[in-house]
């Protein structure tokens, strides 16, 4: 019995990489077209949004600032500190780092309004100036805070690692040290 090998279709792993190509580059297309148009309304958008809450006070432009700043870091670096923690999968960390972007969002498009050098970035600029005063510089004050409270998290759950791995070393070593110092069984204690 004479057993032959049928061959691969022909073309079928060209199809399969051309296919992707097509796909890769409609969707980088379609990426780069809706940021050119978020680049083109989301800093206006943004910045009336925040003005609304604001309402022109400087006390509460840095109110909302700073809760901004503060929450919209914090939560990021939470989650991406979680995802190193106990990431399980490729996958999952590329959700979890979307996530922590989405989280990001209103910082990021606040600093899209900071340094952003288009027509909308200067019109959300101005918007900032009259409707949320003190807004950007709060917003930087909560994100620095955030990174701070988050760095000092991180100093405090290190350090207790680090003083919990020295407490289990010096059991073990108190436990060596007594079994090698043992008392026999015949001897009396008082004789050592």
């Amino acid at each position: 019995m004479t057993t032959t090998a049928t061959p691969p279709a022909a073309g079928g792993s060209g199809r399969s990489w051309r296919r992707r190509l097509l796909l890769t580059t409609t969707v980088l297309a379609v990426l780069l077209i809706l940021g050119f148009l978020a680049s083109a309304t989301v800093p206006r958008w943004w910045a009336q949004r925040v003005g609304d809450q604001v309402g022109g006070s400087i006390t509460q432009g840095v109110l909302v600032g700073v809760v901004y700043g503060f929450l919209f870091t914090l939560l990021p670096i939470a989650v991406l500190a979680a995802t190193l923690r106990w990431r399980r999968t490729w996958r999952a960390t590329g959700i979890a780092l979307c996530f922590a972007v989405v989280l990001a969002l209103p910082n990021l498009m606040t600093l899209g309004i900071v340094i952003g050098r288009g027509n909308a970035a200067h019109a959300g600029d101005r918007i900032l100036d009259v409707e949320a005063p003190a807004f950007r510089g709060a917003t930087l004050g909560g994100v620095i805070l955030a990174v701070g409270v988050a760095g000092f998290i991180g100093y405090l759950l290190a350090s207790r690692r680090r003083a919990l791995s020295q407490a289990t070393h010096a059991r073990e070593q108190l436990a060596s040290s007594r079994t090698q110092t043992a008392v026999p069984d015949d001897e009396p204690p008082g004789e050592r």
